[in-house]
């Protein structure tokens, strides 16, 4: 089944199932290597699209704890969080670099970043401990053995927007993410199946994607990630109607754009 991503280095990028997952178990054999610990926080500052995919399965599989961090949230509190959770590395979409490079300094404990990309679109930036996704990855083994980890071990973190006081971190087990996943797929509620084109509007700092990202790929259904493209009307409907989208999900402040642009 098909993966199909909007990324700021490919406007269409296509791989299967089987790239995504030969794709993840090397970034965790390149986590074993950047010594990332047992229980590590591995944070995100990303969008909806293949590597994001990839960084949710490997992080989390590995025992470490993917931490989706929310790039709307005031800079003070994006300190705030990735020093509350004592983040040891940030992956970060090209188009936040600039927003890390503001407050890097103020994170000493977060040992490297690592931008979402290839080697040709590596923008210049004064990061600290820099590094390339693709060239992160590039060499490394495509097997791995996953590790034995207890159903109450933590996989997933997402701190709240901190209307009231410091944000709070959220975290997620992977006992709740597998069971939310068979209660999102059930036919009473999203009813996905391997017949499905899934369009998972919801960002992937925003609790999870509302699970799509795990729910679909049990399934199997095929994925469109929009990337950055979420404010673009015209290339949504053109993902829509060109990649055959069956099920998406997304706030009334999404939706609306995309139905005056239709009318």
């Amino acid at each position: 089944q098909e993966i199909v991503s909007v990324t700021a280095d490919n406007p269409l990028h296509r791989y299967t199932y089987a790239d995504c997952f030969a794709r993840t178990r090397q970034l965790a054999n390149a986590l074993d290597g950047l010594g990332a610990g047992e229980d590590a926080r591995i944070a995100t500052l990303a969008w909806n699209d293949y590597r994001h995919l990839e960084l949710y399965f490997s992080i989390s599989s590995s025992g470490r704890v993917c931490h989706t961090i929310n790039p709307r949230l005031f800079e003070e509190q994006l300190v705030y969080i990735i020093n509350h959770a004592e983040d040891e590395y940030i992956f970060v979409d090209v188009m936040f670099v600039e927003l890390l490079e503001k407050i890097s300094p103020q994170c000493p404990a977060v040992k490297g970043y690592v931008v979402l990309t290839d080697e040709a679109h590596m923008p210049k930036t004064s990061l600290p401990n820099v590094m390339c996704y693709e060239s992160l990855i590039f060499g490394q083994s495509a097997e791995y053995t996953w590790p034995q980890l207890g159903e109450q071990t933590a996989a997933g973190l997402c701190y709240t927007s901190g209307t009231t006081g410091n944000p709070k971190g959220v975290l997620y087990s992977h006992r709740s993410t597998v069971l939310h996943t068979y209660g999102q797929a059930l036919v009473d509620t999203m009813g996905l199946s391997a017949l499905d084109c899934v369009l998972p509007i919801v960002p992937m700092f925003h609790v999870g994607a509302w699970g799509f990202p795990f729910s679909g790929s049990m399934t199997g259904a095929k994925f469109v990630m929009p990337g950055r493209s979420l404010s673009d009307p015209e290339t949504m409907v053109n993902l829509i109607n060109n990649e055959g989208v069956t099920i998406s999900a997304g706030v009334p402040t999404v939706w609306l754009p995309i139905l005056k642009y239709l009318k």
